[in-house]
């Protein structure tokens, strides 16, 4: 079937495994998410929306949280830097390494550092960046990109990852089982642990109370990289702060309960500054660099309760789209609903190419329902639907059928009430024969249930008379 959207297009296309991989581990951790809650909440949804206030109050008072993180973080040893979009993050971090004399530098999973493109702007500056997550290391090795927030290489399976080890030279031969696939991604990464002058993090939560980082993992290859080298930075967005250490409790019981159907993730570390005095081990410079990077634009637009995401990934892991498509047809670095509401804004004046995303998306409200912040997903892909078709921009609208006859048709009663009354016509006439290319198209690969409308109106007649009699 021809289609204009991209979306649709990658769908179409997508190998056969690739799509039952992302399909059965979508599920998997969307059944283990509800399994998990369930066990330890009486009512998830409540401490879910306690939740979406914390970090919606968050956002509202933003400047007043961020100087009181910055304030702690500083009183703390660690030295801050704001950075207004990747372009100067990456500078940033790049200066930080010359500073200290380093050339190799090991980072732990962080999404804000794939959306600023670190890695190949390392490399270009003549620094060596490995990821010491496993799945990103693997993306890495595969000059891929991840497609899932949680977990990158959702759409592998282990023959393809046995073959990449192979080609890298990881391990002497060809090997898909997974527990050799994992013993030679410790032997290898550990040496590079030992090389590394610098470590990079992210940060899931900064509280502005304390200043303490919260780092979740599976792996604890945050706390090699931290402990191992003198210098840690760590790259965060700035809607990552929280008022209160209290508060991120209740936004760490979520996050791993809504990503991974955990009751916590195996390593959870918070840090509050450089090594002291007396401890043996740890970075002796610490670096907090906060990323802008188009928030604060969307702070101030109709979008901004996207900024409450905790990047569980379990919008991606319920959305039928997503399980259909992937995340590399989402053409960014976060795919899935998520992704359909920040991708376009985050582009800032490269809008238009991303305009038609928030198309893929039945507003069926999944979304909505599972997400530990109550962001109100459906309502914003509208938004995003009704400034793309404000702006005219035509990716958005490609292969999009015209709604105005349909407009005409609600609007006139006599008219609704007619073509109620023919729909039973439907019955006998072909679709194919609706000289209409989107109709053409879409029976094609579908058709029409029976018609079974039209007879409220006659039952709500009848139920009246007998009611009154």
């Amino acid at each position: 079937m021809k289609t204009k959207q991209p979306i649709d297009a990658f769908a179409r296309d997508l190998p056969r495994e690739v799509r039952e991989s992302v399909y059965v581990s979508s599920k998997a951790k969307y059944d283990k998410r509800l399994d998990s809650l369930n066990q330890s909440y009486t009512a998830p949804d409540s401490i879910r929306k306690l939740a979406g206030q914390i970090k919606q109050h968050t956002l509202e008072n933003l400047p007043t949280y961020l100087g009181s993180a910055v304030e702690q973080l500083e009183k703390n040893g660690a030295k801050v830097h704001f950075a207004k979009d990747g372009q100067e993050a990456n500078e940033t971090i790049l200066e930080i390494m010359r500073g200290v004399g380093a050339t190799k530098l090991i980072k732990s999973k962080s999404m804000v550092s794939e959306e600023i493109h670190l890695n190949p702007f390392l490399e270009k500056h003549g620094c060596e960046s490995i990821e010491s997550d496993l799945g990103e290391f693997i993306v890495q090795l595969d000059n891929d990109m991840p497609s899932h927030i949680v977990t990158p290489i959702v759409h592998k399976n282990r023959k393809q990852i046995a073959t990449t080890f192979q080609k890298a030279g990881i391990g002497e031969d060809y090997n898909d089982d997974p527990q050799t696939i994992t013993r030679r991604a410790r032997s290898f990464l550990r040496q590079k642990y030992i090389e590394a002058e610098v470590g990079l993090t992210g940060g899931n939560f900064v509280s502005a109370e304390s200043g303490r980082i919260a780092l979740v993992t599976n792996e604890g290859n945050a706390r090699f990289s931290i402990s191992a080298n003198k210098t840690h930075i760590a790259l965060i967005g700035i809607e990552k702060v929280v008022p209160s250490d209290k508060d991120m409790a209740v936004l760490l019981n979520l996050l791993a309960r809504s990503a991974t159907g955990q009751q916590l993730t195996v390593y959870t570390q918070f840090i509050n500054g450089p090594k002291a005095a007396k401890q043996p081990d740890g970075p002796e410079n610490m670096h907090v660099i906060f990323l802008d990077n188009e928030r604060s634009n969307i702070l101030g637009s109709e979008f901004k309760e996207i900024l409450r995401c905790i990047r569980c990934g379990a919008c991606l892991n319920v959305c039928p789209i997503y399980r259909q498509s992937s995340g590399h047809a989402y053409r960014a670095v976060y795919p899935g609903p998520v992704g359909a509401v920040l991708s376009p804004l985050l582009a800032g004046k490269k809008y238009p190419d991303y305009a038609d995303l928030p198309k893929a998306s039945s507003l069926c409200g999944a979304c909505n329902e599972v997400c530990p912040v109550d962001i109100p997903l459906p309502e914003l892909l509208l938004r995003h639907r009704n400034k793309a078709k404000q702006e005219g921009i035509k990716k958005a609208s490609a292969g999009t059928p015209s709604m105005a006859g349909w407009s005409v048709l609600c609007s006139s009663p006599a008219m609704w009430k007619t073509s109620l009354r023919a729909g039973k016509a439907m019955d006998y006439i072909s679709l194919n024969l609706i000289p209409v290319p989107a109709v053409q198209a879409w029976a094609k690969e579908r058709t029409l249930p029976p018609f079974r409308g039209g007879k409220f109106r006659q039952w709500f007649k009848e139920h009246k008379r007998n009611k009154e009699a």
